[in-house]
């Protein structure tokens, strides 16, 4: 391949190797190990974070309605107790609403929800007798929400705990109605955060697959256009240079021959010019009129307006050009053509390339030649413009190629 060719698939190689690797990481994230740690922004980072921000508010609001409504049901002798145990509830509300907020103090937010806990089950003998309402709901709740905001390391050794110390206040008669439900529970509410974060696994599973299938899809897009540039670009270049040999074999000197030669090789190799690093304006009237020359066929060149367009797309445009005026030399029949330029608003500008020859009829012409098919439409379209060609036998052929401005 020439050496221009190898520098503008560099970029695309590139990007390929780097979607291969994107790729290899992707198949890698499926063990358990990797997936114990979410990558940050991921749907399953999210939940993670919202689990354990909710979690603590969850319960200490909830906790605080029990609390009041439990003080309701406490005998008169009793209420000084009940109003501190009340106290301690809402001093943990506050604390757990802060850590809430500002996501720190996960640790003293735990501190005060087994504080809580103990408070409330060990003076339940006088609060309303053993295993009243208020302490078994303070208890599951807590329990409850420890399965969202603590892994099992934490939060089956301090449900235990609790369970004991709710034991050891109500007597052993309240396991068999208090174990059940406990479990019951904690396994209801860990089993729906399993199933959550699992979810949110597959769907960052899925995206991850998307943007791997959508970044091959731009890889295997920029090879195609690569390869469509370069098929053009020997059109234009050694391939009509041999035809126009091989049909003219007896006009042909080898001074010319090797004329040509060296300019296709100039070409290809990048010595010509190619596609500027820098997408910077120019003006492209000027461009065209360098590309005309002076050789054949003679060309007429008129210019309305400014015609600012970027490096990438004046290129495609003076190869265009060269190919529709190569087009003229070889079919038309004529040596004269004309070449117009017109700038409009917005950037807008409409090339012309036409002439008075023989003409032909677009739609006859085989798929198999890639003169106006490959060296201008398409190169046009890659460009974003587009390109129509007009003729019809005896009346002359018409190139119109625009592009509409940025």
């Amino acid at each position: 391949m020439p050496g221009s060719a190898f520098r503008e698939a560099a970029p695309v190689v590139r990007v390929w190797r780097c979607a291969r690797a994107q790729g290899r990481r992707t198949a890698g994230t499926t063990s358990p190990t990797a997936r114990a740690s979410s990558p940050q922004g991921s749907v399953e980072a999210r939940f993670l974070a919202s689990a354990r921000r909710l979690a603590p508010p969850v319960r200490g609001v909830t906790v605080l309605v029990i609390g009041a409504f439990g003080l309701l049901a406490v005998p008169g002798g009793a209420l000084p107790l009940g109003f501190a145990l009340l106290a301690l509830i809402v001093a943990g509300a506050g604390v757990d609403c802060w850590a809430a907020s500002t996501g720190r103090g996960a640790a003293l937010s735990l501190v005060f929800a087994v504080l809580r806990v103990v408070a409330v089950g060990a003076s339940q003998e006088w609060t309303g007798g053993p295993l009243n309402l208020w302490a078994l709901n303070t208890l599951t709740t807590t329990a409850i929400t420890l399965q969202w905001e603590w892994p099992p390391v934490v939060s089956v050794p301090v449900t235990a705990g609790l369970f004991a110390v709710e034991v050891a206040a109500a007597g052993t008669g309240a396991v068999g109605t208090l174990l059940p439900r406990l479990v019951f529970e904690c396994l209801l509410a860990r089993l729906g955060f399993v199933l959550l974060r699992r979810s949110g696994r597959r769907v960052d599973a899925l995206r991850e697959r998307r943007s791997a299938l959508a970044r091959a899809e731009a890889v295997s897009l920029a090879r195609k256009r690569q390869e469509r540039e370069y098929l053009a670009l020997l059109h234009d270049t050694a391939a009509s240079t041999f035809l126009m040999v091989a049909a003219r074999v007896e006009d042909t000197g080898p001074e010319q021959v090797a004329a040509y030669a060296r300019h296709d090789l100039a070409v290809l190799t990048g010595a010509a010019g190619g596609a500027g690093r820098q997408d910077s304006p120019v003006e492209l009237t000027a461009s065209l009129r360098t590309a005309v020359g002076t050789g054949r066929p003679a060309v007429e060149v008129r210019a309305e307006g400014s015609a600012l367009v970027p490096v990438s797309v004046a290129l495609a445009f003076v190869r265009a050009v060269r190919e529709a005026l190569v087009n003229v030399a070889r079919h038309a029949g004529v040596d004269t053509a004309e070449l117009s330029v017109r700038g409009g608003e917005g950037g807008r500008v409409v090339v012309v390339v036409s002439d008075r020859g023989v003409g032909f009829r677009p739609d006859a012409v085989p798929d198999s030649c890639r003169g106006i098919r490959g060296s201008v439409v398409e190169r046009m379209a890659a460009a974003g413009g587009s390109a129509a060609v007009t003729s019809r036998p005896g009346a002359g052929t018409s190139v119109r190629l625009v592009w509409p401005g940025e």
